[in-house]
Parts: C-alpha cells; sequence; structure tokens
C-alpha cells in the first residue's frame, strides 16, 4: 500500500484539482488557500443554475494576475475573454499579496462584487478595510471592461470575523449569501440596500464556522463520486 502524503491529489472538480493537504487545511482550523476557495467558487454556481450565465466567479489566481499586471495590453489580452460585460453579477476573490514570486502568499481574504444594475463595485472585509488597497487595484484594472463609470464602495456594514483565520471563510460565505440574492426574484436593486441587509442578518460567527464543515463534507462527498466513477470503467 503506498504511503499517503500531503501532495496527492484527492479530487479533481472542472479545472480544480484538491491536495489531501487541503483535507487537513478544512480540518482546521487553517486560514483557507487559493485552491479551496477556487474549488467553492467553481462548485458554488452548480447551486443556482437558471442564473449561472449571468454571474462570474473569478478563481483567486486570475484576480491575483488581473492585480498585478504589469501592462495594460496584457490586461486587455487577459480580461477580454472573461466577457465581462456579459456578466449581472462578477465577484473577485481579493488577497493581500503583492509579491508575483509568491504563488499562494498572502495573509487575508476579501471580497469585491460588481452589480452592473445598479453600477456599483462592493468591497467587504471581515477586517473592516484591511484589504482596501488591493480591492481598489482590482476595481481600478477591470473598470474600463465593464462599466467606465462605475463606482466604487467599501461596505461598512460587512460582518467581522472573530479570529485570524477564517477572512476566507467570510469570502466563501458572504459569495453565496450574494449569489443566491442575486439568483432571488425577490432582490432589491435599491443602490442603498443591494444584498447588504442579507449579509448582514445571514453571515454569522456560527454560520461561517459551520461553512468550514460543509466545505469538508462537499469535498468527501464528491471524492466518493469520483471513485465510484472510477470504479464503473
Amino acid at each position: 500500500m503506498e504511503k499517503q502524503t500531503a501532495n496527492d491529489k484527492i479530487l479533481s472538480y472542472n479545472d480544480v484539482v484538491l491536495r489531501r493537504s487541503d483535507l487537513e487545511i478544512l480540518n482546521g482550523p487553517y486560514f483557507l488557500n487559493d485552491r479551496i476557495i477556487e474549488f467553492y467558487f467553481s462548485y458554488l454556481p452548480s447551486t443556482f443554475p437558471e442564473a449561472s450565465e449571468d454571474i462570474l466567479l473569478l478563481p483567486p489566481s486570475i484576480t491575483f494576475w488581473i492585480k498585478e499586471c504589469p501592462d495594460s495590453a496584457s490586461l486587455k489580452d487577459f480580461i477580454e475573454p472573461l466577457h465581462l460585460p456579459q456578466r449581472k453579477l462578477i465577484i473577485f476573490p481579493i488577497n493581500d499579496n503583492d509579491d508575483v514570486t509568491a504563488a499562494g502568499g498572502g495573509t487575508h481574504w476579501s471580497l469585491l462584487a460588481f452589480d452592473r444594475n445598479t453600477n456599483l463595485f462592493v468591497h467587504h472585509d471581515s477586517s473592516g478595510c484591511l484589504n482596501k488597497k488591493h480591492s481598489k487595484r482590482v476595481y481600478k484594472a477591470v473598470v474600463a471592461y465593464t462599466e467606465i463609470d462605475a463606482k466604487y464602495i467599501e461596505c461598512s456594514s460587512t460582518p467581522r470575523q472573530v479570529n485570524g483565520f477564517d477572512c476566507g471563510l467570510y469570502v466563501t460565505a458572504i459569495a453565496r449569501a450574494i449569489c443566491k440574492w442575486c439568483a432571488s426574484e425577490r432582490r432589491d436593486y435599491n443602490m442603498e440596500s443591494l444584498w447588504f441587509s442579507t449579509i448582514e442578518e445571514q453571515i454569522t460567527p456560527s454560520l461561517v464556522s459551520n461553512m468550514r464543515n460543509e466545505i469538508l463534507e462537499l469535498v468527501r462527498n464528491l471524492m466518493v463520486k469520483q471513485e465510484n466513477r472510477v470504479a464503473r470503467k
């Protein structure tokens, strides 16, 4: 029997490959890495198929490249295939890493969301404005490819994390709440409210803590399905 290692591949889902070390992170409590957030963002559209064409959840690696892209020509070639003008909602996971030589670096996650109906970029940071400069850099890089006169705000009512490692879980929980709001027929397109009250009501420390178990259980269930598919071949 082969010895298990942290680098073992345990799940291939869409274009995301999870490794055994990711299970250890989810067993936590630990800071979520890029792969886990990319996995959840890849999975999330399947939970609201009726709106999946309107919503784009970008993986952390794409958002990081947009933020750190050194020249406008390269940025244009990179962004145009994403078809941002066709999306009603775009979600960017923001990381405070600004070292292009340190893939997967950084110590804090937040979320930037663009809503086309109100022409507004909203930054949600569970540690206040800790990631504001990084979020503003993404906004400035993509605004010309969404709506050139789109405004940017910091959502001061974003629920705050109660420890130093759950920021990534807040990003996944807030992303899910925003996507459900967007897919709902009852959504309010008043710029004063948008999805803000939904997040204030739903995103609690206990819900965020449960997100870790939810994602872990999701990964395990998908692993079983993957193993069953392989066994039938």
